[in-house]
């Protein structure tokens, strides 16, 4: 998949030797990993110290973002997939089958742990974040391509090469192509959320650069080991230095999320609420939603629910059979306190600094219990309607 084959043997006979190229890129391979994985490892590390008690805030669901440990775990596989090449090219048992059953365990498990690092990522694909059933669907599928792979090297081994393309290599590519639109994604919203449209650029251009670097693994007349191996050592290069830049960035948006405990919601009267989110510079502001009673009443839901309803059942759900059919909805209540406000673009207002999304399509207001004040007459008024 993607990011493992960097040293591609299809048919067990692509490679015969360890040429010099090989032997330096397949070392540089493993230290630059090995680097990465370590310092992305202990990022992960000194965050989860930090901000323990923020990322652990739903009591209904306790958990810790671990969408960098995954990264990190995916950078270690690299250094043990590249060590197992080397010595299989040092020790000339390239061409079993045992081999190749190592090769395909290894990538089986880094694409594993890049698409569970997906599934904490925001701004991935919404069939795949935060959705475990889909998120075992797409491994299994990568672990029957893989096995699939392994028998067509097997099946091909004397003949693996017709017509110009090696048959092993075309499943893996195909898979790759739709992992590549997934990271692609991910990475690029995520990125461009944050305002680093440069870094999300690049990401873009990296993926699709490890993409272009398989092709020669099925198509024999555009193979060349050195460019090739060029492509793949940047593109690498580059998805640790993009992880890295991804770990800054969420420590950041951490550091400027507003705890629950400091932020203050009143629901004064019809379409007007009083906020208070002392981190964003925001002190006793009244927000009158006007025309826009849609958005003033999901927001009245969301502080109902959470003042009023238990713990596990304060929340509202939001999806097409929900109480409220739509993300694109949460969205325009904070694109609006936003413009009401006129906040400045570092104070303003994101999604997750009102809603806790706790999973399948749950969502609920970050503000705690003891903080929300809602109007008796206007509570009586909203029952009765409702």
């Amino acid at each position: 998949m993607i990011p493992v084959f960097f040293l591609k043997k299809v048919n067990g006979s692509r490679y015969t030797y360890m040429s010099d190229i090989t032997k330096f890129y397949s070392l540089a391979h493993i230290c630059i990993a090995l680097i990465g994985g370590i310092l992305l490892l202990a990022i992960w590390y000194n965050i989860r110290k930090r901000f323990s008690q923020f990322l652990e805030e739903d009591d209904s669901q306790k958990r810790i973002d671990k969408g960098l440990l995954y990264l990190s775990l995916a950078l270690f596989v690299w250094v043990f997939s590249g060590t197992w090449i080397y010595m299989a090219n040092l020790f000339s048992f390239q061409n079993t089958i045992l081999y190749d059953i190592g090769y395909s365990f290894f990538s089986v498990v880094n694409t594993s742990l890049l698409l569970f690092a997906l599934f904490y990522i925001d701004f991935a694909p919404s069939f795949l974040y935060k959705n475990k059933k889909n998120t075992l669907i797409l491994i299994a599928l990568v672990a029957i391509v893989s096995v699939l792979t392994l028998v067509l090297i097997q099946y091909y081994k004397n003949n693996p090469v017709i017509n110009g393309v090696r048959l092993s290599g075309v499943p893996d590519l195909l898979l790759s192509c739709f992992l590549t639109y997934l990271f692609t994604v991910s990475f690029y919203r995520t990125f461009m959320s944050r305002g680093l449209k440069m870094v999300a650029i690049i990401s873009t251009i990296a993926f699709l650069l490890m993409l272009v670097s398989q092709v020669p693994d099925v198509f024999v007349i555009m193979d060349d080991m050195l460019y090739e191996h060029l492509i793949k050592i940047i593109a690498k290069t580059t998805f640790i230095s993009i992880f890295l830049v991804l770990a800054t960035s969420w420590v950041m948006q951490l550091a400027l999320t507003p705890k629950p405990s400091e932020m203050t919601i009143q629901f004064l009267d019809w379409s007007l609420v009083k906020i208070t989110i002392p981190s964003k510079g925001i002190y006793d502001k009244t927000i009158d939603f006007g025309s826009k009673t849609t958005q003033y009443k999901n927001l009245l839901k969301f502080g109902i629910k959470r003042k009023y309803e238990e713990g596990d059942r304060q929340y509202v759900l939001v999806s097409s059979g929900g109480e409220i059919k739509s993300q694109t909805y949460l969205s325009r209540i904070i694109e609006n306190i936003n413009s009401i406000l006129q906040l400045e673009s570092i104070s303003q207002l994101e999604r997750k600094d009102l809603f806790t999304f706790i999973g399948q399509g749950k969502y609920r207001l970050r503000v705690i219990p003891e903080n929300i004040s809602i109007d008796q007459t206007l509570l009586q008024e909203f029952s009765k309607t409702n």
